[in-house]
């Protein structure tokens, strides 16, 4: 670990193609944090412990760590993560696996302006050192409209974080003045350069029949986007209405002839 990086400077490799995993390797003394059950596996000679928010504040005495774990709770996160420490004398490896089918991004923010924006939830994993904290939007639309929270997680810091996404991830490079308009579940993260708000589809077309909710989020440059194209609150909602709901052609002849295309009538 150099004198300029504040975070532990930890080796990294993405395994997997839908249900990925990040294999971390750790020298001497090295550390990482992740969220509660994002564990996998490690090699003997790692230490765990359990710890008040990122570890990133760990000389602010009692109350500080508690104000700062506490802030967590806001994003829906526990109070505690887990710090995985080698103690021993070559080099470790941990890993930490995402929560659903989809892509772990990788995020240097050294190379991206020391700070992330990212949705709640998003968050895997992180070198110790990076600060996971939480972003407040301030404008009414946001808080009032936006599908996936008022409340947002920022990573700070010049280390390595992860965060997972669903399905496949779409990474867009931004220009100042560059306009993007996206389903508000489907915004995984950008960097701190972009300006986002929620804007109002309007026309009652949009309203009753548009099928995509009535408002989405609005990005705008310079700065880097990664979306998403399948977020867990949708898949989520698509399993529950196969779920629970009878489908209408279920019992007649066209019905379960639909239901053996489809590969449940056998």
């Amino acid at each position: 670990m150099n004198t300029y990086n504040s975070a532990h400077e930890i080796d990294y490799r993405i395994l997997g193609e839908e249900m990925q995993c990040v294999e971390i390797e750790l020298d001497p003394n090295e550390t990482a944090v992740a969220e509660s059950g994002a564990f996998m596996m490690m090699d003997d000679g790692i230490q765990m412990q359990t710890i008040f928010g990122d570890g990133n504040n760990q000389n602010t005495g009692l109350l500080g760590k508690l104000f700062t774990a506490g802030k967590r709770v806001l994003t829906g996160e526990s109070l505690f993560m887990t710090a995985f420490t080698n103690i021993g004398s070559g080099k470790k490896k941990v890993y930490f696996a995402a929560p659903y089918a989809g892509k772990v991004i990788p995020l240097d923010l050294i190379r991206l302006g020391g700070k992330v924006i990212c949705q709640k939830d998003a968050f895997l994993c992180a070198a110790k050192g990076v600060s996971i904290g939480v972003e407040f939007q301030r404008k009414l639309g946001t808080g009032l409209f936006g599908g996936e929270g008022f409340i947002m997680q920022k990573l700070e810091g010049d280390g390595l974080a992860f965060v997972h996404a669903g399905g496949h991830i779409v990474e867009r490079e931004m220009q100042a003045g560059d306009l993007l308009k996206v389903d508000t579940g489907c915004l995984v993260a950008f960097t701190a350069t972009v300006s986002y708000d929620i804007q109002f589809i309007g026309g009652i077309k949009n309203t009753i029949f548009g099928g995509e909710g009535l408002f989405f989020a609005t990005l705008r440059g310079p700065g880097k986007v990664w979306i998403q194209t399948l977020p867990v609150s949708r898949l989520a909602s698509r399993i529950l209405q196969y779920g629970t709901v009878t489908r209408k052609e279920e019992g007649s002849i066209l019905g379960g002839l639909g239901n053996m295309l489809d590969g449940d009538g056998w």
